[in-house]
């Protein structure tokens, strides 16, 4: 029988958890980077949730960017920041993506323990919405008062997303019974189906599946407003791991660079990479809705991320963008 495309997505989220990384080539020797010394280290296990925001890794794996700086790079899967920093921290694990919420808390805890040290994926209009099923009496965020909804993670920039967004429509996540759920991705069509929550957050390839399967209806973008093209995630690594292997990081930081500038200044060459590491098939790749891939570093776009989390109690300080950032910075 034909699976609909929702059930080839919810296939594809399963197997993706339990799959191998990709590798790139190389030989195991350190070779010359393009500028600057050898890499110390030249083998790197790179944790990422297989997910559009990360297409550069594997355009700078599959088009030889790391080779050309010395480094053979292993994309490991990994279901969030969180699970990645104690595999950072043991040295298990070189680079991870950071969720910019998790690498404010972890600043604002221990603080110097992380870095960033590229910029990874920023949203656009309609990356991040909420949705409800399409026979819920809910057309508008307001209506979600005491309400239950679904996320990827309770402090996840998802949910700080939902909150930031909900405050502008008068609704206090906290005050006003907002109840949470913790729910990966590929579970919310069927709990939005069997009406298990009120709203969830998606984000592609998930909208556009629920929407054509289930005719859910989008209630809110949650990429407007205080967060209209919000810092999502940059890669990050241990203070200890930094300091450690300079040139590997200098090495890492051109190969990525230069991925992000490709993905940012042409979308088929995301599309083209999105099949091979998430099972989001070339069709669909074609269609969802894309952020953008950020060229360098900005400790004032990344406050951003800080000032939302103060502002709405997640942060008992406002915390400093430019001490989590090594690399080149700017506006």
């Amino acid at each position: 029988m034909k699976l609909s495309l929702m059930g080839r997505l919810f296939l594809a989220g399963a197997v993706v958890a339990l799959a191998a990384g990709a590798c790139g080539g190389g030989s195991d020797g350190a070779q010359p980077s393009s500028s600057g010394g050898k890499p110390e280290k030249t083998n790197l296990v790179v944790g990422a949730v297989p997910v559009p925001d990360v297409a550069p890794l594997q355009i700078a794996i599959r088009r030889g960017f790391f080779k050309e700086e010395g480094l053979t790079v292993k994309m490991e899967p990994i279901r969030s920041s969180i699970q990645a920093l104690p595999a950072l921290t043991a040295g298990t694990m070189d680079v991870t993506l950071f969720n910019y919420t998790v690498a404010f808390d972890q600043e604002e805890k221990q603080p110097g323990s992380f870095k960033i040290i590229a910029d990874a994926f920023q949203a656009a209009s309609n990356t991040f919405v909420l949705v409800v099923p399409a026979d819920s009496p809910i057309t508008k965020p307001a209506e979600l008062k005491g309400k239950t909804i679904a996320t990827p993670g309770i402090t996840s920039i998802g949910t700080l997303l939902i909150e930031a967004t909900l405050k502008t429509y008068g609704v206090n996540a906290k005050q006003d019974g907002i109840k949470y759920v913790e729910m990966p991705l590929p579970n919310v069509p069927q709990a939005l189906k069997t009406k298990q929550i009120d709203a969830a957050l998606l984000a592609e390839p998930f909208i556009s599946a629920v929407q054509k399967d289930q005719g859910a209806r989008k209630i809110a973008d949650l990429i407007t407003g205080p967060t209209a093209d919000f810092p999502i995630a940059g890669w990050g690594a241990s203070a200890e791991w930094v300091k450690k292997y300079p040139n590997t990081l200098a090495a890492f930081q051109r190969a990525i660079g230069k991925a992000q500038q490709l993905a940012s200044s042409d979308r088929k060459v995301v599309e083209e990479v999105l099949p091979a590491y998430t099972q989001i098939t070339k069709e669909v790749a074609s269609v969802i809705t894309l952020g953008t891939f950020p060229t360098s570093i900005s400790d004032i776009r990344l406050q951003r991320v800080a000032d939302v989390m103060y502002d709405n109690g997640w942060l008992k300080n406002k915390g400093n963008a430019k001490a989590i950032i090594v690399g080149q910075t700017g506006t």
